[in-house]
């Protein structure tokens, strides 16, 4: 694992799919494990400490796909990737059935989007495996998509008692599944889960009080790379939102994120250098 205290660590996005939300899903008639390894490669000289290899999209309104499907896109990806690279590699699935086979062929980390609630299978694998697990928070139901052929999709009318409270109690929940299955707290990650069944408003909200989630205990994940609430806020596509990104990035890190998620490395890392050299300081 990483000392989170030293500087903000960085994960380094490969969508092995043909629809994700950000337009850099590698999945083509091309050579998509060539594509990606290309990416992976880059990804490691741009500063990237994890990549993080997923084979299904999470964008508002997507459709799911099979396990074996999403197999058949990540383990030839990250095969490659660990037979070149020995940068850790994180599995982006809420199957247990995939992570088991992405762990065998050298993927090192689970990143759960649905915090190890989806597959009851899953909590039991990780603490067998002894990974880190990323355990995020999600609310997405499809009746709550709202789509905008340029902007993408996004959540409106989603109802939260309290935001932050319920999003920690829903934490904490996944996180009870996981003790209780035997992993251990060292091998936790939380993620508030931006962008995953939230409004516009209430990503906002959550991404300015990410320090409200420190006093859990655990290191914190932050995923608001090209995300819908940014193309909202400032009337952009996915593709425009990169200086949208670096104001996330940065006040993301001085509310307390350890790891972000990004698609754009080299400027992300950027960024992150660039606030840890003010933010850190003070610590």
């Amino acid at each position: 694992m990483f000392d989170w205290n030293e500087r903000t660590t960085i994960m380094g996005i490969i969508n092995a799919t043909p629809d994700s939300f950000s337009g850099d899903g590698l999945l083509s008639a091309e050579d998509t494990v060539a594509r990606a390894l290309a990416q992976a490669r880059q990804f490691v000289a741009d500063g990237a400490d994890i990549l993080d290899i997923g084979g299904e999209s999470t964008r508002p309104g997507s459709t799911p796909i099979t396990a074996e499907s999403e197999k058949a896109r990540v383990l030839p990806l990250i095969q490659a990737i660990r037979q070149e690279l020995e940068i850790p590699i994180s599995i982006d699935t809420y199957r247990a059935e995939v992570a088991a086979a992405a762990l065998e062929v050298g993927a090192n980390w689970v990143n759960d989007v649905w915090g190890l609630r989806m597959d009851p299978n899953m909590a039991p694998l990780v603490a067998a495996q002894g990974c880190p697990v990323v355990i995020m928070h999600n609310r997405s139901k499809p009746k709550d998509v709202e789509q905008e052929t340029r902007l993408g999709g996004r959540y409106v009318g989603v109802a939260y008692d309290d935001l932050l409270t319920d999003i920690r109690r829903e934490l904490e929940e996944s996180i009870d599944l996981a003790l209780a299955a035997g992993v251990g707290r060292e091998q936790i990650i939380i993620d508030p889960g931006i962008g995953f069944g939230k409004t516009v408003s209430q990503n906002l909200t959550l991404l300015d009080r990410l320090d409200y989630f420190k006093e859990m205990g655990y290191p914190i994940l932050l995923g608001s790379s090209r995300k819908s609430f940014i193309g909202y806020t400032l009337d952009l596509p996915p593709e425009e939102r990169m200086e949208g990104t670096s104001a996330t990035i940065a006040i993301g890190i001085d509310r307390g994120a350890n790891i972000i998620r990004v698609h754009d490395v080299k400027q992300m890392v950027r960024v992150a250098r660039m606030t840890d050299a003010i933010v850190k300081r003070k610590k």
